[in-house]
């Protein structure tokens, strides 16, 4: 079907999973070709057929189908050429979404590229997602020229100054607010028009949209982590040689946030699910300290 058929579709699937059917998280991967890590991810989501979902928007030429018995066979959605920074990227991110909303036992959404990995295992991901009262989502307010210097103008009155947000691409939302970014016809048409390099709308987009949809259901980060201290416009990548123990701890337990359940408001030490940005040449040792580290339990 065309992306005007499968968002109007999407737009009008219920908001919520219904009491009888079992909760799942959609796994979304956003890729420029295959998984590399797919062997690492196989692993995390083995012996839970029934609470998650795969979908896979890649580039329309990628590669073969993994195994008939990997989780990621045939999990493909139609995809469209992306571009880095371009409008395609959004319109990759709203595909995605609105084919997952079709399940309607698909409850969290996350959004993940071929470079992520997990950080824990499945049980803890799905406890943590599934028990969020929040969506996670980076919204923030840069006044620096890479934030606020972006804005355009032409984007006042739907969107004004003060409301202008920016935050990290991958993101993780819950059901109701999903259904609300592939029903936008207000705001999207009008970052579609005049946020353009150098103002890339991944960045934007969905920060200030669900600033303005849902500001007391997001948590207002990430739960993927990546690493900008090295500085530049894109993030440290994480080669073998730079992959250990110690860095997967760092990852997993280096930070303290606000954990809102369904039924109370905590600190939390593990703020973050997945990591990118990790190289193919990695997956070894990942795969060593994965068994190394059994309570990971990726086995």
């Amino acid at each position: 079907m065309s992306d005007e058929e499968l968002l109007r579709r999407a737009s009008a699937v219920p908001r919520a999973v219904e009491s009888r059917r079992k909760a799942k998280v959609a796994f979304m991967f956003l890729t420029r070709g295959g998984i590399p890590f797919r062997v690492l991810w196989e692993r995390f989501f083995r012996g839970h057929d029934g609470l998650f979902s795969v979908y896979i928007h890649a580039s329309p030429d990628g590669e073969e189908e993994p195994p008939e018995d990997s989780v990621f066979y045939r999990r493909r959605i139609p995809s469209k050429p992306v571009e880095w920074g371009r409008p395609s990227m959004l319109d990759a991110e709203r595909r995605l979404l609105a084919n997952a909303l079709l399940d309607a036992s698909n409850e969290r959404f996350v959004l993940l590229s071929e470079s992520c990995i997990p950080l824990f295992d499945f049980p803890t991901v799905y406890d943590y997602l599934i028990g969020s009262a929040l969506s996670f989502v980076s919204s923030f307010d840069d006044p620096r020229k890479a934030g606020r210097g972006r804005y355009s103008r032409r984007m006042h009155p739907t969107v004004t100054s003060a409301e202008w947000r920016k935050g990290s691409q991958w993101f993780e939302v819950q059901r109701g607010l999903a259904v609300g970014i592939v029903s936008d016809r207000r705001y999207y048409p009008v970052f579609r028009e005049h946020c353009r390099p150098p103002c890339y709308v991944d960045e934007h987009y969905l920060p200030t949209v669900v600033a303005k949809l849902a500001p007391g259901l997001n948590a207002n980060r990430s739960v993927t982590w990546v690493d900008w201290s090295r500085g530049g416009s894109h993030p440290a990548t994480y080669k073998r040689r730079d992959v250990s123990l110690r860095l997967m701890e760092r990852m997993r337990s280096g930070s303290e946030c606000v954990y809102s359940s369904n039924n109370n408001r905590t600190t939390a030490s593990s703020c973050f699910l997945f990591a990118r940005k990790f190289e193919a040449s990695a997956l070894g040792r990942l795969l060593l300290i994965a068994d190394a580290a059994k309570r990971w339990n990726w086995h």
